[in-house]
């Protein structure tokens, strides 16, 4: 028989921290915490297995599960003497959402459960704090109307700022337990008018309208968005964590606060977080109170006036600090944990491996293998590849004036420029429009997490260093500046008063979230330097890693960065992204539109000089770095001539009529030039742009190796082959122009010849096309537009449909389609090193830069993966992690 709840607390627990896949990662947790004997509220989990049951069967329940959670509401009851509903002595629970990976502020919350009209007098009586007790009922109200009942907050805030004006209040401590009571009676009043029904005053229908609304919130569309920003599958589901509840908000030696182990933005060891005294959990995250510093340290440096935990309640601190170095020691990991003291006792209330920066992640992971909690590799291990993005990100120029609008909370490093926009739509839509944006609001909230995508960087006026804005920053790796109390924002006429200064919509600022600085205009940045634990965790990588890291890169800019990030060569040199300039762009097209052999070689002869002194600095640069170069490979139509201009400018260079010119060009039209006449098939049907090239190539090799002194072996690839017959075709030109450079030059030529798998048929032929290639570079781009038959410029007008209904879990262009294009590539390699065992395999699709594909490379030998300059990083550590963890599986195979 299933079992659909485990309890929690009291020093033991039915769970573990293995069981996150069914308790969610708040539940596996909090039985962790129990387990060790920390003190933990009593509680129980609902597993994730309920959701997938919830979700699949119209929103219905399994049978048992009622009888599960009334057995463990007795159990909590009989832990703390208390009943769930009973009028003299009422327990009170929590019920929050628990997904297996944290996802901050994406599902639904509900505190305070249980308290009515019957209950609170109670409350009241027992706590001896009327105020307290009906302060806690009007947040119940306000929060489950707003979860469960779909009421919006915002209306209850409204008669709450109305009844403080009316009554001279100007904070929510102002109001007496009258007051409350008579707030309770006017937001009791609002459900019923807006709703038609009252408010529900039985516990038990409160709980369960709690539980339905945690396990739709999975389905809700900021966690749809959040699932699919991060590439969590919609699966999974949420566990549902209902625990008795404990009071922050029980007057002067009662508190609640969000720490961190370790600083999440820097990295430092040094507790890290904040608090407030008689406050509930969702005030401190919430951006409505300003909060204080937990450390006495961390207040001095802020410069605050208002008292740290550790000299407000230094017991209560003591035990959370020997609390904090427990759970990290335990973890082998920075936690993030939320806890609340009430009447000085202190209550853990969750634990998890905190979100940081990345440039956190690098200093925690060698820090903790150097204080010998980790090993090297598990360091490695322990960073995202995806989060070194964010150290590829300017940062603001040191020597730029800085004209200083206000200042707030550095809540998450780097640096961004963007236009002014208030709303999370208005940012979507200049982020189509391609327009930079900083998103400027009072606090974000989970609805936003559409407009914090899109935008460059964040701004709010209120919150702290993990209110919304701020941890949702850090996770997506976005600037974002926090708490900047001194600016004036006015939704209504879209401005925002800084420093006696307006600015409007579409004003350009810019923020520095290493700072908490807000600046005027757009401030000149630089590139961060890699060094430091950076090159300490990356030479760990580099020492763990079987395949090499190439780069994409055909100009001397980018291969210059690429060899600065670490890449082991060129595994991608695109040859036609080099005639797009000027002179070398009407010499290209007077070559394609030349209706004769002898046209097209007089138009080449005048690309021959420019090539050759491309390669030779390309060369020069990798420094006998292995350099694969492919030859010419354009869709047709993006060198043609468009309008009249560029086709007059090109019939006079060629010395033609422009009409005729037109009509050659009106000829060469494609209705399909993604399949069409490019890669092999121009260089079949004008083989002298093979041996214009491939002159250029061996020429160039030649000069480099004589400045250098490093010997160069370029790699020739043959594009879009689908035969081996076209592939020898083109092979025996390159090899007649290695014979004529090598006799011209006196100097004896390596090379190799090999092509690109970018269709089906060569996959599917791989063992015969190896007989003529000695390397394989699988062009997954083209491969996956030609095996699902989409193109990658037009598909999405419809792959985020398909995302939204769950056909594809990712954009295949995004992230390698490891099940039908991943099969393809497997068979390639399969049938290719079956006929060729020494076959160089490598990948140089955008793929070569995603961690999900690299560990896919991995897994199937290719030796190497090819990415873009800035993406070398994320490769690196990328392909560490994937041979690190198939070392593992095939230790566990054996």
């Amino acid at each position: 028989m299933t079992k659909w709840v485990y309890g929690f607390g009291d020093g033991k627990a039915e769970g573990t921290a293995e069981m996150r896949n069914l308790l969610g990662g708040k539940g596996a947790n909090l039985a962790e915490m129990s387990n060790l004997g920390l003190p933990v509220p009593p509680g129980f989990t609902i597993t994730t297995e309920v959701c997938t049951h919830y979700d699949q069967n119209g929103q219905t329940y399994p049978d048992g599960l009622q009888a599960e959670v009334d057995a463990a509401l007795e159990t909590i009851g009989g832990i703390t003497g208390k009943r769930f509903g009973d009028t003299q002595n009422p327990l009170l629970v929590s019920v929050r959402s628990g997904a297996r990976v944290s996802m901050p502020g994406m599902m639904d919350t509900v505190l305070n459960l249980g308290l009515n009209d019957a209950t609170v007098p109670a409350l009241a009586e027992a706590s001896g704090d009327p105020r307290f007790a009906y302060d806690s009922y009007r947040r119940f109200i306000q929060m489950y109307s707003d979860v469960v009942m779909g009421l919006d907050h915002h209306a209850f805030e409204e008669i709450l700022e109305s009844f403080k004006g009316e009554n001279g209040h100007t904070l929510d401590t102002d109001l007496s337990a009258e007051d409350w009571g008579q707030l309770i009676t006017r937001y009791k009043a609002l459900v019923e008018e807006e709703l038609g029904r009252p408010f529900p005053q039985d516990p038990h229908e409160q709980l369960w309208g709690a539980i339905s609304a945690v396990f739709a919130s999975w389905e809700s569309a900021r966690a749809i968005t959040y699932r699919r920003l991060h590439n969590i599958p919609g699966t999974w589901g949420t566990a549902v964590n209902v625990q008795a509840m404990v009071f922050g908000n029980m007057g002067s030696d009662s508190a609640t606060g969000v720490a961190f182990t370790r600083n999440p933005s820097t990295g430092e060891k040094a507790l890290y977080g904040e608090f407030l005294i008689n406050a509930q959990g969702e005030d401190v995250v919430a951006g409505i109170r300003t909060p204080q510093d937990i450390t006495e340290a961390a207040r001095i440096a802020a410069g605050s006036d208002a008292l740290s935990l550790e000299r407000a309640m230094p017991e209560a601190f003591a035990q959370f600090t020997e609390i904090c170095e427990r759970l990290e020691a335990h973890y082998r990991d920075m936690q993030d944990l939320e806890f609340t003291i009430e009447r000085g006792r202190l209550w853990m209330l969750q634990t998890r491996a905190g979100k940081r920066t990345a440039k956190a992640a690098l200093k925690i992971a060698v820090d903790m293998a150097d204080e010998g909690l980790l090993s090297q590799s598990e360091a490695v291990m322990r960073v995202d590849p995806a989060a070194l993005d964010q150290l590829l990100h300017p940062m603001i120029d040191p020597k730029a004036a800085r004209d200083i609008l206000a200042s707030g909370l550095p809540a998450s490093p780097g640096a961004a420029s963007g236009e002014i926009v208030f709303s999370s739509d208005d940012a979507e839509e200049a982020k189509a429009a391609g327009r930079a944006v900083i998103l400027v609001r009072v606090e974000t909230s989970p609805e936003d997490i559409h407009g914090m995508h899109a935008a460059e960087g964040i701004l709010t006026t209120r919150g702290g260093m993990t209110s919304h804005a701020a941890v949702v920053a850090r996770g997506m790796g976005k600037p974002c500046v926090s708490g900047a109390g001194m600016l004036r924002i006015d939704y209504r006429s879209g401005t925002v008063i800084a420093a006696g200064r307006k600015f409007s919509r579409g004003d350009v600022i810019t923020i520095d979230g290493t700072t908490g600085q807000v600046l005027a205009g757009e401030v000149p940045m630089l590139q961060p330097e890699m060094s430091g634990e950076f090159g300490r965790l990356m030479e760990w990588a580099d020492g763990a890693r079987r395949m090499a890291v190439r780069t994409n890169a055909e100009t001397p800019a980018d291969a210059r960065a690429a060899r600065a990030f670490g890449a082991e060569g060129i595994g991608l040199c695109r040859t036609e992204h080099m005639f797009f300039d000027g002179d070398r762009i009407l010499a290209v097209r007077e070559m394609i539109l030349s209706d004769s052999e002898e046209g097209r070689r007089a138009a080449l002869a005048r690309l021959l000089p420019m090539q050759r002194g491309d390669f030779t600095e390309l060369f020069e640069i990798m420094q006998g770095l292995p350099v694969t170069i492919r030859l010419l490979d354009p869709p047709l139509h993006e060198f043609l001539p468009h309008g009249n201009e560029e086709i007059a400018e090109v019939a006079e260079a060629m010395g033609i009529d422009a009409d005729l010119l037109r009509d050659r060009v009106t000829s060469l039209n494609e209705f399909n030039p993604m399949l069409g006449h490019r890669g092999c098939r121009l260089l079949v049907s004008y083989p002298e742009i093979a041996e214009m090239q491939a002159r250029a190539i061996f020429e160039g090799a030649v000069a480099a190796a004589k400045a250098t002194g490093a010997p160069v072996t370029p790699e020739i690839m043959v594009p879009l082959v689908g035969m081996k017959a076209e592939l020898d075709l083109v092979r025996a030109r390159i090899d007649a122009m290695a014979e004529a450079v090598s006799r011209e030059s006196g100097v004896a030529i390596e090379y190799q010849v090999g092509t690109m798998i970018e269709l089906p048929r060569a996959a599917l032929r791989a063992g015969q096309i190896a007989e003529s290639a000695e390397f394989f570079s699988f062009g997954t781009n083209d491969l996956t537009q030609t095996t699902f038959g989409i193109s990658r410029d037009d598909a999405a007008s419809f792959l985020g449909a398909y995302q939204r209904l769950g056909l594809v879990e990712r954009d295949p262009f995004v992230s390698l389609d490891q099940e039908g294009v991943g099969e393809l590539v497997e068979i390639g390699a399969e049938r290719g090193r079956a006929t060729r065992p020494d076959l160089k395999l490598g990948i140089c699709g955008e793929h070569g830069g995603d961690p999900d594909s690299i560990t896919f490379c991995e897994r199937v030998g290719l030796d190497y993966v090819s990415c873009s300059p800035f993406r070398v990083p994320i490769a690196r550590l990328a392909a560490a992690q994937a041979a690190l963890a198939h070392g593992d599986a095939q230790q566990r195979d054996v």
